[in-house]
């Protein structure tokens, strides 16, 4: 068993989950403590920005002015998550084997095999002392991948431990929302569709809000249907897995004509929809759904979700009550990877990402001998 600290910067761009986990990397899983880190509205701004900016790259290398900044100012970001997670889990850096480093997503253009995650993972062993996992999406796509979603060997083994009535599929609620169907040793994973990323961009620009805090604006809304068929009418929809999103690969505009509140309830249903649909591509009907990721607290979402699923007499849950934390799996997921990735262990497969055969992946950063200590804010 190892200890690894996951750090995760979702599609939702709204901060650093950091979760400490022990895990042998197969399916023992033991949770620990965990933070969350937001970002400030201009840090946020500033990544916002680094999308359209990353539009030009084009080997995951490149780092034009302004990313290259925002790079330091994230991996910076990452080591105070880090050491604020040790303080809080009392904790030596000594005592942690392995951090587990997503990075924030730029860019991610499966069709070209080229994903971008930022942060500079070398320099955050170096500071914190703890060897350092990262760039976990690469060697997927070098297998002929599609370099996500990397969380569904975690979702299984959460499902070996939980022993629920399979199939189960996991959905994960981030910017995009994506599924990890689980039946025994059958693993399936892809990118569903949008998840809060239209919702947050559309109470942005109507509201001023970064997101619509408990699905209230959506709460007071109705579902303009001629707008769903639109959405739902994408070709992505009628793709085959294994297939995955770019944060940009939808866009709110066709909401235009809407109210704030029913344009946010209308992208509810359209992200509840686009989740139930990722049915047409299972062998099965999944007997459970477990939903976590932010989106999971917007009512509007869940419970459009929940009469679809009923359809099938199946039950949707929120994982929190299941005894997860609903905010922080891929945080844990990425603790997981990282010892899965030092052990040689396959993080992804061809029937969740479509690699040529299962794919171990990831970067190892060894650190300095002793890692540099925060500053007291005291």
């Amino acid at each position: 068993m190892k200890t690894a600290i996951g750090l995760m910067s979702g599609t939702s761009m709204d901060g650093i989950d950091a979760a400490l986990v022990r895990t042998d990397g197969r399916n023992a899983v033991q949770m620990g403590v965990a933070i969350e880190r937001p970002y400030s509205p201009a840090t946020r701004k500033r990544i916002e920005a680094a999308l359209e900016d990353a539009k030009v790259i084009q080997h995951r290398d490149e780092r034009p002015a302004v990313i290259a900044e925002l790079e330091v100012e994230l991996t910076e970001l990452h080591v105070d998550a880090t050491f604020h997670l040790l303080e809080k889990a009392k904790l030596h850096p000594s005592e942690v084997d392995l951090l587990g480093f997503h990075g924030q997503t730029v860019l991610h253009r499966p069709d070209v095999a080229l994903t971008v995650q930022i942060g500079d993972g070398q320099a955050l062993a170096d500071v914190t002392g703890i060897d350092t996992v990262f760039d976990m999406r690469a060697a997927d796509m070098e297998s002929g991948g599609q370099g996500a979603p990397l969380v569904p060997v975690f979702h299984q083994a959460l499902a070996f431990g939980l022993k629920l009535d399979e199939p189960v599929a996991f959905v994960n609620i981030g910017g995009i929302s994506n599924i990890s169907y689980v039946d025994g040793d059958d693993l399936i994973a892809f990118d569903c569709g949008p998840g809060n990323a239209l919702i947050d961009q559309w109470v942005h620009n109507g509201a001023g809000v970064p997101f619509d805090q408990g699905g209230a604006i959506a709460s007071e809304g109705g579902v303009v249907a001629s707008v769903v068929e639109r959405y739902m009418a994408s070709p992505y929809f009628e793709l085959d897995s294994p297939k995955s999103l770019d944060r940009l690969d939808f866009a709110a505009l066709e909401t235009s004509a809407a109210g704030l509140h029913d344009g946010a309830r209308t992208l509810a249903h359209v992200t509840a929809k686009a989740i139930y649909r990722s049915v047409d591509h299972l062998p099965k009907r999944p007997k459970t759904w477990i939903l976590c990721g932010g989106g999971r607290l917007n009512p509007s979402i869940v419970g459009d979700l929940s009469a679809m699923a009923d359809h099938d007499g199946a039950t949707v849950q929120l994982a929190d009550k299941l005894g997860l934390d609903g905010d922080m799996l891929e945080a844990q997921a990425f603790a997981y990877l990282a010892v899965r990735s030092v052990e040689g262990l396959p993080l992804t497969f061809p029937e969740t990402t479509g690699c040529a055969e299962p794919t171990t992946g990831g970067v190892l950063a060894r650190h300095l001998k002793s890692p540099v200590q925060p500053e007291d804010e005291n």
